[in-house]
């Protein structure tokens, strides 16, 4: 840390709990006790300070956003953070999709569709 930024830019870690339970709340426009029910569903998980308070990340945040407005539509609070856990999972497995394809694709162009890093399957003949 520096004299500069005594935070050490923890402020810009997504993943920071710099939040409280209280501060959250407000910013979602929401009550605690969501935020308890929420983390009761395991859809996140709060650090806790030394004194044993809930701490919540930005990265925390958003996804109880997402939650609230899928409660706000009137999806059931187990329902919503069922939801939002499919939908992260869907865009991990998305995400590494498209890795795995910008891998084998690298492969394919530098070794040939018949190389080492292609299928080496030829198209068949009517």
């Amino acid at each position: 840390m520096t004299a500069d930024n005594p935070l050490g830019g923890r402020l810009d870690d997504d993943d920071y709990p710099a939040y409280t339970m209280g501060r959250a709340a407000e910013m979602l426009g929401t009550t605690a006790g969501f935020l308890r029910a929420i983390g009761e569903a395991r859809l996140i998980t709060p650090l806790r300070s030394e004194g044993g308070h809930r701490r919540y990340s930005r990265y925390q945040l958003r996804i109880a956003a997402r939650a609230r407005e899928l409660v706000d539509q009137g999806t059931p609070v187990d329902a919503a953070c069922r939801i939002v856990i499919l939908e992260d999972q869907l865009e991990e497995a998305q995400r590494i999709n498209a890795e795995f394809r910008r891998t084998a694709a690298a492969g394919r162009g530098a070794d040939g569709p018949g190389g080492p890093g292609g299928r080496g399957v030829s198209p068949q003949k009517p």
